[in-house]
């Protein structure tokens, strides 16, 4: 039998039934055609994952199991993978009534199938559920990330019971899944990434301005408060609106989009910037993929994606701040990552220390946040509202 530390030489007794009965004997220690170990059933799939080509499991295993191991023949390890696509098809169909997110990370990767003519693009979504852990939420193939096949994915996981909208769902620019989004979950704040977002703006600038605007770019997402942003979003769209006029246009369409998340606990931020969660992973895929030249079937690449995010997900680190998700679940309001109820009196600014000399000259500015998130700009503020 194959183990982790070489073969080893088992003796199973041999019994038979001489009666008419013809009672059977099997043993659960070692059952009817054990060759390896469990252990490593589990981890020659994984191997496989990892980068292993099934024509080299026999070389790679030498050094354990001794010259030329059996059983690690091409064929045995497809039949492994086999069992990957039931394991998926269960996973796809679990309850999810019980569960509420509260935010999403969304992405498709595009994945080429043998005798297919197009890629698959496989959509993923990855949520934080109420005690802060990450978990992957849904997977599936679909025709380009179209509204479609988003819309087919977030119906499937809401007819399994996923009534509670996320507060906040983070992706690229891909118009299909916002569109899908805003049917099916209409009260979730859309969140652009940074990360997609950087690399659009710098294809639209010369080698030569990248690096700079680069790091202005940093300065708006890494900004500790709304306003410290906006001030570098000016200071960009002057840098570059009179000569890179398209870069700019990138950066303004979607100003909401990429600054939602200062609506939400500071300890947040790190997770809610970009949709890191998803790329690292889809790292390992592309990389798995190329080893395999194209030699994917359309399930297999449902399946090894699938398993690929399960193995990333033991390494994925829970979001910090867990204490604030029951705010954001109870949709109480934040300014700038602070809670309104944390906002002390430091903050605020008494007249008689303000360094103008005239009152005349003071310009105010009061914003009031309704339930519906409107907001009413009121200029001239009357005195007796300052400290």
């Amino acid at each position: 039998i194959q183990t982790g530390i070489g073969e080893v030489a088992v003796k199973v007794l041999r019994v038979r039934d001489r009666g008419k009965e013809d009672i059977k004997f099997s043993s659960n220690l070692i059952p009817q055609y054990m060759r390896r170990t469990v252990t490593i059933d589990v981890l020659l799939p994984l191997l496989y994952l990892k980068g292993i080509s099934t024509t080299d499991f026999a070389d790679s295993f030498e050094p354990i199991l001794g010259s030329k191991p059996k059983n690690l023949s091409p064929n045995v390890i497809s039949r492994l993978k086999s069992e990957w696509y039931d394991q998926y098809l269960l996973w796809q169909r679990r309850d999810l009534t019980k569960k509420k997110y509260v935010y999403f990370w969304v992405d498709g990767i595009y994945l080429q199938a043998r005798m297919e003519s197009e890629k698959n693009c496989i959509l993923v979504i990855i949520g934080v559920d109420e005690y802060g852990k990450k978990e992957l939420v849904a997977i599936d193939d679909g025709f380009r990330e179209s509204k479609e096949s988003w819309q087919g994915l977030l119906l499937d996981i809401k007819s399994r019971g996923l009534i509670h909208s996320p507060a906040l769902a983070i992706g690229d620019g891909a118009l299909g899944f916002w569109g899908a989004l805003t049917e099916e979950y209409p009260t979730t704040v859309h969140k652009r990434c940074w990360v997609h977002k950087t690399s659009n703006i710098l294809n639209k600038l010369p080698k030569s301005q990248q690096a700079k605007a680069k790091q202005m770019i940093h300065n708006i997402y890494m900004a500790s408060s709304r306003e410290e942003a906006e001030s570098s979003w000016k200071k960009f769209i002057l840098a570059y609106s009179a000569k890179y006029p398209k870069a700019t246009e990138c950066l303004l369409k979607n100003e909401k989009e990429l600054l939602a998340f200062y609506d939400f606990p500071g300890e947040h931020w790190i997770h809610l910037r970009t949709t890191n969660p998803i790329e690292s992973t889809f790292a390992t895929v592309k990389h798995r993929t190329r080893k395999s030249r194209n030699c994917f079937s359309r399930n297999t690449i449902i399946a090894a994606t699938y398993k690929l995010f399960l193995e990333a997900e033991k390494r994925w680190k829970p979001l910090r701040g867990k204490n604030r998700i029951a705010q954001v679940i109870n949709m109480e309001k934040f300014i700038d990552g602070i809670h309104v109820s944390e906002i002390s009196n430091d903050n605020l600014l008494a007249l008689d220390k303000l360094p103008l000399a005239g009152r005349d000259e003071l310009r105010w500015e009061a914003r009031f946040f309704w339930p519906d998130d409107t907001i009413i700009t009121l200029n001239g503020l009357d005195e007796r509202f300052l400290l």
